[in-house]
């Protein structure tokens, strides 16, 4: 049994890839107009990424949660968190727009200062949900509902399943490779993985690296 949930697995990515923005902008020299587009690849995707993720919870967590004793208030806080969330996501989103069109320095600082209020706002709102669902997922684990949600959850496209599951593995921890290994299936990493992930490997991990 694993001793966290694969949302807190996800979250990890989030956590990561915020640092990683910052850091990379940080370090972004004016003109590099190859490194503007190459952020602007890993944005588009953490961008899909974190929208996916809330609207999921919104529409199968949610429901679930609710039926195994979470208040309909807390639900409804979080939801406002998201909102909130989907603010800051659209001012990093013009930020970086203007970012790949002109590489320039004040762009980049722009970019930064939206990256760091996204991640101020991001990181409140996963450390409470954390706080207050990570313990319903362990206790709720085994419940009809839970599992319901947890096939809810896995109806994607091989496509958006690989790009997910190389996001996620991309600097995950020992504990959170072993939550994904645990609840996903062997074949289903190899396979769906291996060869829809090949576009993140290729296109955005290489944007870390670099």
């Amino acid at each position: 049994m694993s001793d966290m949930s694969m949302n807190k697995v996800i979250h990890g990515a989030v956590r990561r890839d915020l640092d990683r923005f910052i850091a990379a902008l940080r370090a972004f020299r004016s003109g590099d107009r190859t490194r503007a587009k190459q952020l602007a690849t890993a944005w588009a995707n953490f961008y899909d990424q974190l929208t996916y993720h809330h609207e999921s919870e919104h529409r199968i967590a949610w429901p679930a949660l609710e039926s195994v004793g979470v208040s309909k208030e807390l639900l409804v806080t979080l939801d406002a968190e998201h909102l909130a969330m989907a603010g800051a996501l659209e001012q990093t989103s013009t930020a970086m727009a203007a970012l790949a069109r002109t590489a320039g320095s004040e762009e980049a600082q722009a970019a930064l200062a939206a990256f760091q209020h996204l991640q101020a706002v991001t990181t409140q709102h996963l450390d409470h949900e954390e706080a207050e669902l990570e313990p319903v997922f362990q206790a709720k684990r085994e419940t009809p509902e839970i599992k319901a949600m947890g096939r809810a959850f896995s109806k994607v496209s091989p496509a958006r399943g690989g790009q997910f599951f190389a996001w996620v593995m991309d600097g995950a921890s020992p504990a959170e490779r072993a939550t994904l290994t645990h609840e996903v299936p062997g074949p289903v990493l190899s396979i769906i993985g291996g060869i829809f992930g090949r576009n993140y490997r290729k296109n955005i991990a290489t944007v870390w690296t670099a």
